[in-house]
């Protein structure tokens, strides 16, 4: 298997992180003084055609397999394919350093673009600093509409999953992809089990992890969904790119347009979708 370059740095005096070509792939953030927001898995592939577990996947066009319930590769071709660097600002005296990436239909194999068979082009563009902001635009470049899923698949590090609480989603429909069923939010999310949640939300959430004393805040633009993860104790051991146990230290908040929620796009429109991460310390929470 061919291995993955280094990815890039990005960095300014507020904060930095790291990028990937190979799609378009943020692996690491951190604002100047704080600890990682990001997780990778210790186990996490490095070559190329593989999908990298952890930092923030792009997910498109479809999401898992898709709605009609069986397309590959799970979550798209936009993960495993290298996109094009256009442009890269990086100033000592910046408020973000900036790189933009773009991916149109003709980048993909014509084998992995068969469920997929629309002219498109995609521009990515990553900006780090005190927070990382992260924009999607879809344009459709062909003459008849389409539809789309997408997810910014953000995997973040918290000092243990069991005693996060999840604020924002309070009220919010969820279909629960474990029990197959449509519910509805109560209160704070926690993470008792194995989660896979796909909530009806625009809303922002906020992390409280007491483990690490902080607050993450995602907040989102265009995006009608918010995805909670984490695999809890046996699908950990079935994942051959995750540690039996990591599940403690991580969880998945993602800003997306799934499901129902596709986006629909007219020929030669584009859609958006953005995803800001901050971060707050607050010692009352340890």
């Amino acid at each position: 298997m061919t291995r993955l370059p280094s990815p890039l740095t990005l960095s300014c005096p507020p904060g930095s992180g790291t990028v990937r070509t190979y799609g378009a792939h943020v692996m690491s953030w951190a604002p100047t003084g704080a600890d990682p927001v990001l997780w990778v898995s210790s186990q996490a592939k490095d070559s190329v055609g593989e999908a990298i577990r952890g930092g923030v996947p792009i997910c498109f066009p479809w999401f898992g397999p898709g709605r009609p319930g069986d397309l590959k590769p799970a979550h798209g071709f936009a993960r495993i394919t290298e996109w094009e660097l256009a442009d890269r600002i990086s100033e000592d005296d910046a408020a973000a350093a900036t790189a933009r990436f773009i991916l149109t239909h003709e980048d993909i194999d014509p084998q992995l673009r068969g469920a997929f068979p629309h002219p498109f082009r995609a521009v990515y563009t990553v900006e780090c600093g005190a927070e990382l902001t992260m924009s999607l635009t879809v344009t459709n470049t062909g003459s008849t509409a389409f539809e789309f899923e997408e997810a910014l698949h953000t995997y973040l590090s918290v000092g243990d999953s069991r005693r996060i609480s999840i604020d924002g989603l309070d009220g919010a429909r969820y279909f629960d992809k474990v029990a197959q069923q449509e519910e509805q939010q109560s209160g704070a999310v926690t993470i008792t089990d194995e989660t896979d949640r796909v909530y009806h939300s625009q809303d922002t959430v906020r992390v409280k992890d007491p483990a690490m004393g902080r607050t993450i805040t995602v907040a989102k633009e265009g995006s009608a969904n918010t995805v909670v993860w984490n695999p809890w104790t046996e699908k950990s051991k079935a994942m051959d790119d995750f540690a039996d146990a990591e599940w403690q230290s991580m969880v998945c908040v993602e800003t997306a347009n799934v499901l129902g929620d596709a986006v629909h796009v007219d020929a030669g429109k584009s859609h958006t979708m953005t995803q800001r991460l901050s971060v707050s310390r607050d010692s009352l929470l340890r």
